[in-house]
């Protein structure tokens, strides 16, 4: 590990202070940081997923124990709307030129519209990376290579930061600071 972008990483540790989310942010820096854009980009989706997913679950069965979550209630529009029904700071999970942000995030089935944080989870962890293939030199020679995921990996760094400052506050205001309450 560089020490340059150790700041960085202790930014992750000392804002979220929970082993159970916070290493998804660290990695994410570590592979960033060595031009690794494909798990960077994965790690730091899985991070905003996982904060996400346990901080409902925490908030929604205050005196439950966390032992699994439902492999139903996964990074979606309906996960990030409930976040934000029980005050979570959702906004900032808004890519900078999302300004359509809420009105996605309301968007109903058959014309539902996913935020661009979910909709790259759902490209990006299932291995749809087209929109990132390089078609410069036409057709029959594009190609894909991770740098192309350079751009999108320092965009969800900075959503990640707004996100684990403001997730961070609120886990502390609520005295949630480990999985086991």
């Amino acid at each position: 590990m560089a020490t340059e972008w150790a700041p960085l990483r202790n930014f992750f540790f000392e804002r979220l202070c929970a082993a159970e989310f916070h290493w998804f942010f660290v990695q994410g820096i570590d592979a960033l940081m060595n031009g690794l854009y494909v798990p960077a980009v994965s790690s730091l989706l899985n991070g905003i997923e996982a904060s996400l997913r346990i901080t409902v679950d925490q908030v929604n069965n205050p005196t439950g124990e966390l032992i699994e979550l439902s492999p139903y209630k996964v990074l979606s529009n309906n996960l990030i709307k409930g976040a934000r029904d029980i005050g979570m700071p959702t906004n900032c999970l808004a890519f900078p030129e999302e300004e359509e942000f809420d009105q996605k995030l309301e968007s109903q089935k058959p014309n539902r519209i996913d935020v661009e944080l979910v909709r790259q989870r759902n490209n990006i962890c299932h291995g749809n990376i087209l929109e990132f293939v390089n078609r410069d030199l036409g057709k029959e020679n594009s190609f894909f290579t991770p740098v192309s995921l350079r751009q999108l990996s320092f965009q969800l760094l900075d959503i990640s930061g707004s996100w684990a400052e403001q997730i961070g506050e609120y886990r502390k205001n609520r005295n949630l600071l480990h999985y086991d309450r």
